[in-house]
């Protein structure tokens, strides 16, 4: 358990992962002078600003050209260095997924991308904006390993186990603010799920920013009598199926809940475990459309990724007639 029951997770203060990203960066700059960064004029949305001035010739910024900026990310493993790509996710994704097919996976080049303010984190710029088929779509790319931090100790466990791995890992960088759910010793590791709240009648599955809205959830539950589990899955690709499959056994159901689109990502992940080693109820909660223009805040309100639309999904799955 790396969460206690009081007081509430809600609560707590928040922090923004971009600075456990950058200061994390940093630090394994300091050790290792092969990490290099790659932007794409995205030096301050990804608060990079400390990094270009402690490393002014390690900072290589391509100008608003994704696709070449994971070509020139992938000829500088091929050269030696370790680079890490730093861009809104929606662009480093949609712009340049052929490269990151290509050029990247496919080659197995040792590339850490790093979408940068993912899912609806962009709220008030719309759609066009709104970075949430990414998982989705790197899922679909064989060899590409997916993580999505929940908060920023995690962030920076994700970071130091990337650069000390071979080949090419994604990880989404949450520009939206949350409160700290790990201990200060946690250690991230590729495909495998944390227990953050144990439980027997339900399990919510989470990363990223719905994670503490999760564990909200359970909490609200707690206080009807419900127990629900709630499994931390930081890595979608590979996904830890032995965790999933144990949940599926052990309770009435699984609700699933990830900002981005409900079909492809976390949810697809677990459904498609499920169906093929233990058939279980399953609740995908996401985005199913082009989400609109709004706060963060109101398009998560908005799909039922907070902790009473958590909480309202997991209640159908443990009494199925209410």
């Amino acid at each position: 358990m790396t969460v206690t029951d009081s007081p509430s997770i809600a609560d707590q203060p928040r922090y923004d992962c971009r600075d456990a990203y950058v200061e994390t960066l940093a630090e394994l700059a300091h050790a290792d002078q092969r990490i290099v960064g790659v932007v794409n004029d995205s030096v301050g949305s990804s608060k990079l600003n400390s990094f270009r001035k402690a490393f002014p010739d390690r900072l290589i910024n391509v100008g608003i050209a994704e696709q070449d900026m994971v070509g020139v990310a992938s000829g500088l493993a091929n050269g030696g260095r370790i680079p890490f790509v730093s861009a809104a996710s929606c662009f480093l994704t949609g712009r340049a997924l052929e490269q990151i097919k290509a050029d990247v996976a496919y080659s197995h080049t040792n590339v850490k991308l790093c979408g940068m303010s993912p899912g609806v984190a962009y709220g008030e710029l719309g759609p066009t904006h709104h970075s949430i088929e990414d998982i989705a779509w790197l899922r679909a790319i064989a060899g590409m390993r997916i993580i999505v931090p929940a908060d920023p100790i995690e962030t920076a466990a994700a970071l130091r186990w990337a650069a000390s791995s071979d080949g090419p890992v994604f990880i989404r960088v949450s520009r939206m603010s949350v409160p700290r759910i790990h201990s200060d010793d946690y250690t991230f590791e590729l495909g495998r799920a944390i227990t953050v709240r144990d439980g027997g009648d339900v399990t919510l599955i989470s990363n990223g920013t719905v994670l503490w809205r999760a564990l909200a959830a359970a909490e609200q539950l707690a206080a009807e009598g419900i127990s629900a589990r709630v499994l931390s899955m930081p890595t979608v690709q590979p996904l830890d199926t032995d965790a999933v499959i144990a949940a599926a056994r052990e309770t009435a159901g699984i609700v699933t809940a990830e900002e981005g689109v409900s079909g492809g990502g976390l949810g697809g992940a677990v459904a498609e475990t499920v169906v093929q080693h233990h058939p279980a109820r399953v609740s995908i909660l996401g985005i199913p459309e082009f989400a609109p223009t709004g706060s963060a805040a109101y398009l998560l309100d908005r799909y039922g990724l907070s902790a009473d639309g958590i909480a309202a999904a997991a209640r159908r799955l443990v009494s199925p007639g209410s």
